[in-house]
């Protein structure tokens, strides 16, 4: 079995990681916690699903409680995506042949303190953002730095936080949606707290 040394797992969070990671290369999909049971031998999957959610908060696995074979090694998730080609929204086009590059997800992963939003509403509807959608934020720092059409997540006192366009004006701001049926919201510099800007859209179907 695959042992690891200098991590930060106790002996039993260690041995269940390393027969995890040899089971994954031998078989290409998880294990069952039955499986993990036995492997174990353990009579009871309380001791096995504790060590899951502490390999899954120190960052080893990505595990989905309660969902089979959602788990996942973490140092082995790629960070991109192969290109298939092209898929009509009009007429018919030849399918794919082969992969000819990939779709490197690496620089949006890799900043600094991304973090997510579920949209509630369809404020934004016509920037293809609906919803019960999930969009990854970029953390902004200096709300001077942004272009006028960011898309950003502002939080208005009283109001809460919203997803929006952003313009800056001579006197003050403007957040506007992606939905003619919402009026635009003016507001001065001190009123409104830009949080982040959009950096990716997540739809689950």
């Amino acid at each position: 079995m695959e042992t690891f040394s200098g991590n930060n797992l106790t002996e039993a969070q260690n041995e269940l990681y390393g027969w995890i990671k040899n089971y994954m290369k031998k078989f290409q999909h998880s294990p069952s916690i039955r499986q993990m049971m036995q492997a174990m031998g353990l009579k009871s999957p309380a001791p096995i699903q504790s060590r899951l959610r502490h390999l899954q908060e120190k960052g080893y696995i990505s595990w989905q409680e309660g969902k089979a074979r959602t788990m996942q090694i973490v140092d082995e998730i790629s960070d991109v995506v192969p290109i298939m080609g092209s898929v009509a929204a009009g007429g018919l086009i030849e399918t794919f042949a082969d992969v000819q590059e990939n779709l490197d997800l690496s620089d949006v992963l890799k900043k600094k303190d991304i973090f997510a939003l579920t949209v509630n509403g369809d404020s934004m509807i016509d920037a293809c953002i609906a919803n019960g959608d999930m969009v990854l934020m970029e953390p902004v720092k200096d709300s001077y730095s942004l272009k006028n059409g960011t898309i950003v997540s502002a939080m208005v006192p009283g109001s809460g936080t919203t997803l929006k366009y952003f313009f800056r004006k001579k006197n003050y701001i403007v957040l506007e949606a992606a939905n003619p049926n919402y009026e635009p919201l003016n507001l001065s510099f001190d009123e409104v707290s830009i949080q982040g800007k959009l950096l990716a859209v997540w739809r689950k179907l």
